[in-house]
């Protein structure tokens, strides 16, 4: 799509020169940032103040062996990110204040990144081709990740909003941005083709494909004055992201969840944005069925508030950059994908994030005006089928976070930030949740490793999911769903599909077919009902569905189990307790990424066999109520 249409003719046609590309007003260019509410200045202006005694914290050799040595990530990555994060701070700071109170200490940080022998992070080295297993890198071949461009743009935007200050403060700053970010960035982009990410050696790509084009096309166009070297920028940008579109489905279902979206489609748009832009609207792709779709997804996989779909490595709660989802819509023209972001910025407002990027940092405060004007609600999608990648949800009232709500997935056990999960399901009520997808620890080395899924919250026991003969399902493209089906009317919408193919044959499955399905209650009581129809090879006790819920259950002798919230909410699991037998058991939440989500503990249900049987139909209906 993309590399066909923007050859190097074409973009040094249509690209303007860089002198021209003014995507944001610069710090000299007050009208912009003296209109901003007087809220929103106090709050950056603030952010900034903080930095003004900043101290640059070191980034020692022996903390980026960490991650060779003991395989943590986090002692470096801290201190990495803080850095960036109080550039940040002091640059929007400084260009909304516009006193020069902030420039001494954004040189510092300038210098201080500068400084740094190698932008990679450590956990990322092991995907370097420059990589030989060592814990420092080689800092004579630079190498691009996620972060080296992350750093290259914010410090390509840092030159763009503040070049005349920087020069009144010492021209030799200007000079030493453009030096390391032609080492570091450009020239790494252009002369070799062998980055994974880039999709040339074969290799299938994933989000890292737009995220790191978006930061280096912002490094090309912003500073890069030879028409030649950017139009070859962007030229071989538009062949790479190609082979980002070939890992999506028409349906343009994101496989990594709604958070992985965030850089996924949604640093695509940045990259299309940036050349809309850089072009005055000759390159727009925002016509095409798959860019429309990918950006769709957002809204699809949204339960309320934070709360999104969560399958595979995402995050139950979720933050969503407000302003780029509500941009989205607009250039597409979806108002239901507008109103979304319109509604995430009302509620959470400009965010501290980790990764600071000054690109969407921009565009929050151009529209931050517009973004919080009139209430809007989320479109509350009553229906969501993604065809091609398997994603089920259903809700009990259109347009409202009101009554029950059910997703699900197939798919297959090779999917991007894949977990164990073919089948699994989750339920909420009123928004909020009851039945759940733990989502995933702080990454680590063995997260991305041949060990990943000796980790628990990868596994399908810790899904809801069964576990056959003390099996669970295995890792690989192999191991899927298949013969899924889908219907959904005014009354009911279920998904069903085969689950043999996802277990190992030591599973002894002959067939399993598992059909998620919500019952709106259209004159009858609403309910969730999940329904397995198995066959085995030889008959079997060692059966185990397993359920994986947010709330302490209470087991009830009539086949009824019980989970009561923080409000009041009650939702009942009934079951055939003749033919189960119930147990619970607390998952404790130890790790930092999970806690804030869920608390200390999460709980497993099981229900067990009770006898041999090698052919069976098993109903759990799950139903709601305000507790009186």
């Amino acid at each position: 799509m993309f590399g066909q249409a923007i050859s190097q003719e074409a973009a040094a046609e249509r690209i303007v020169p860089v002198h021209a590309f003014r995507p944001y007003p610069d710090a000299e260019n007050r009208s912009m940032w003296e209109s901003l509410q007087e809220d929103v200045r106090t709050i950056w202006i603030g952010w900034a103040e903080e930095r003004l005694e900043f101290t640059w914290p070191a980034l020692p050799a022996s903390r980026y062996m960490d991650f060779v040595r003991n395989g943590n990530r986090t002692r470096y990555e801290t201190v990495y990110f803080e850095r960036r994060r109080a550039l940040t701070d002091l640059v929007i700071g400084e260009c909304i204040e516009g006193k020069g109170r902030f420039m001494e200490q954004i040189a510092n940080g300038i210098w201080c990144l500068c400084e740094e022998s190698f932008w990679v992070v450590p956990a990322h080295m092991s995907l370097s081709p420059q990589s030989k297993g060592y814990a420092l890198p080689d800092v004579t071949e630079q190498v691009i990740d996620l972060f080296a461009a992350e750093t290259g743009a914010l410090l390509a935007w840092t030159s763009y909003l503040l070049q005349n200050r920087l020069d009144a403060e010492c021209p030799m700053i200007g000079k030493r941005i453009r030096h390391e970010l032609r080492r570091r960035i450009m020239e790494p982009y252009l002369d070799r083709e062998d980055f994974w990410w880039m999709g040339f050696a074969g290799r299938k790509v994933n989000n890292w494909n737009p995220w790191i084009h978006s930061n280096c096309l912002t490094v090309f166009l912003l500073t890069e004055d030879d028409s030649f070297i950017r139009s070859r920028a962007v030229a071989k940008a538009a062949l790479s992201l190609d082979y980002f579109l070939e890992v999506y489905h028409p349906d343009g279902g994101c496989d990594e969840g709604p958070s992985y979206w965030g850089r996924a489609g949604a640093s695509l748009f940045d990259c299309l944005e940036l050349l809309y832009l850089a072009s005055n609207g000759k390159i727009d792709f925002y016509g095409e069925p798959l860019v429309q779709e990918i950006g769709k997804y957002i809204y699809r996989a949204h339960i309320d508030g934070n709360d999104f779909v969560n399958f595979a490595d995402g995050d139950a709660k979720l933050s969503i950059s407000g302003d780029l989802v509500y941009r989205y819509g607009e250039r597409i023209g979806d108002a239901k994908m507008s109103r979304l972001g319109a509604y995430a910025f009302r509620s959470n407002g400009f965010k501290r994030d980790r990764i600071a990027s000054l690109m969407r940092i921009l565009g929050e405060l151009n529209h931050a005006a517009l973004l919080t004007g009139e209430p809007v609600s989320p479109p509350y999608e009553r229906d969501v089928w993604l065809k091609d990648t398997h994603i089920f949800a259903a809700r009990e009232h259109e347009g409202s976070a009101a009554g029950l709500y059910l997703a699900a997935k197939g798919g297959h056990n090779n999917e991007s930030h894949n977990h164990n999960d073919v089948g699994h399901f989750i339920v909420y009520y009123n928004g909020r949740p009851f039945l759940i997808d733990a989502g995933v620890e702080s990454y680590t080395a063995k997260t991305f490793s041949p060990q990943r899924y000796e980790i628990w919250t990868m596994q399908s026991a810790f899904h809801s999911l069964p576990t056959v003969n003390g099996m669970q399902q295995e890792a690989g493209e192999d191991y899927r769903a298949t013969n899924v089906t889908y219907a959904a009317n005014e009354e009911r919408a279920q998904v069903e599909m085969e689950l043999s193919k996802a277990y190992p044959e030591e599973a002894g499955i002959v067939s399993w077919k598992r059909t998620c399905a919500l019952l709106r209650g259209r004159g009858t009581e609403a309910a969730v009902e999940i329904t397995d129809r198995y066959r085995l090879r030889e008959a079997s006790a060692d059966i185990v569905q397993n359920y994986l819920c947010l709330q302490s259950p209470v087991l009830l002798d009539d086949g009824t189990i019980e989970l009561v919230n923080e409000q009041g909410e009650r939702l009942r699991l009934r079951y055939d307790a003749s033919r189960w037998k119930a147990s619970a058991e607390a998952v404790p939440v130890n790790d930092a990424r999970m806690k804030p989500v869920w608390g200390d503990t999460l709980h497993r249900i099981r229900l067990q066999a009770v006898e041999l049987v090698a052919e069976e139909r098993v109903v759990v209906t799950v139903t709601a109520s305000k507790q009186l």
